[in-house]
């Protein structure tokens, strides 16, 4: 018994003893990571070590360019942005302009659009009055063209009077400067310069243009197939011509007696139209559409045939347009 606890104190000596030997150890510890967690001292490092030449009194001044160049860039960006946003205002106020103005433009067009149906509407009852009764109108030498067929009228030499010269393909009349030795044939006008058209009407509606700026003088119109053509002619109703005359920019209608015309403005291009059945021949001046004359006599009862007439010492030469879309 005495023994055990002697053991057990010899046995608590040593764990004491191994524990004073430890805490040496321990205690240095905390000497050794306190240099570790000790804050170090600052460190300063001087410009002058790396530019000795630089001056200490520069920096501040620097600092104060560094902020006025800053101060600098910020107001001339304010600035711009200022300019910026008047230009975007002038802008603005130009495109409220530009609206305005398209609104403007948007209700003139829609007036003049209600103004151009409103013509059009005119001119399609006009159109539809004449086409009820184009036989008392006298205007319109374009509307009327749609009752009547064009005619290719070609000149006919056979009946050529000598003093005329007729052009390749018969279409154009000139004065000659003397009479051609011709062989004398009865369907010769040998008293008149005149030339009569090939074509032979004996119904229907016919019409035709004679080019007449390159003539001083001429008559136009039609007449009787069988119209005297020897000896001397007198160019009226009576004697089977209905005819028209320039002579010295006066204009007559060649009836009896003969009537002097008033034209607003000189014809460059007139046209002829023929009703045969309604017995009508009317002269239209084509260069403004405007109306000469109309024969109205009642229906034929005989062949007619276009009629020409030159001036010698005054004409130059007619033409026979071509016919539309021939």
């Amino acid at each position: 018994m005495v023994t055990q606890q002697t053991g057990l104190d010899t046995n608590s000596l040593m764990n004491n003893e191994t524990h004073k030997s430890c805490l040496p150890s321990l205690q240095e510890q905390p000497q050794c990571l306190q240099g570790l967690l000790e804050p170090s001292p600052l460190m300063t490092i001087k410009v002058q070590e790396f530019h000795p030449e630089a001056d200490v009194n520069t920096y501040p001044l620097l600092r104060l360019g560094i902020i006025i160049f800053i101060i600098f860039l910020c107001k001339n960006e304010y600035g711009n942005s200022g300019e910026l946003r008047k230009e975007n205002g002038d802008l603005r106020k130009e495109n409220g302009d530009l609206r305005k103005e398209n609104g403007d433009l948007r209700k003139e067009n829609g007036e003049l659009r209600k103004e151009n149906e409103k013509f059009q509407m005119e001119i399609d009852q006009r159109r539809t009055q004449f086409r009820n009764g184009w036989q008392k109108a006298s205007l319109y030498p374009d509307w009327r063209k749609e009752f009547f067929q064009a005619v290719n009228v070609i000149l006919d030499p056979a009946t050529a009077h000598a003093a005329l010269v007729l052009s390749e393909g018969n279409k154009c009349v000139t004065c000659g400067e003397e009479s051609q030795d011709l062989p004398k044939d009865p369907q010769r006008l040998n008293s008149l310069p005149c030339v009569l058209g090939h074509s032979v009407f004996t119904s229907g509606r016919w019409y035709w243009e004679v080019d007449v700026r390159d003539s001083g003088a001429w008559d136009l119109g039609i007449c009787r197939s069988n119209a005297m053509r020897q000896g001397k002619i007198c160019v009226k109703p009576e004697n089977g011509f209905w005819a028209i005359r320039s002579y010295k920019d006066e204009y007559w209608v060649l009836t009896s007696p003969e009537m002097q015309l008033t034209l607003k403005e000189h014809p460059t291009r007139v046209c002829i139209f023929l009703d045969y059945e309604g017995g009508c021949i009317s002269f239209y001046n084509m260069t403004d559409k405007s109306h000469i004359y109309t024969f109205s006599q009642g229906p034929f009862n005989v062949s007619l045939r276009p009629f020409f007439r030159l001036w010698l010492g005054y004409s130059k030469s007619l033409t026979i347009c071509p016919v539309p879309d021939a």
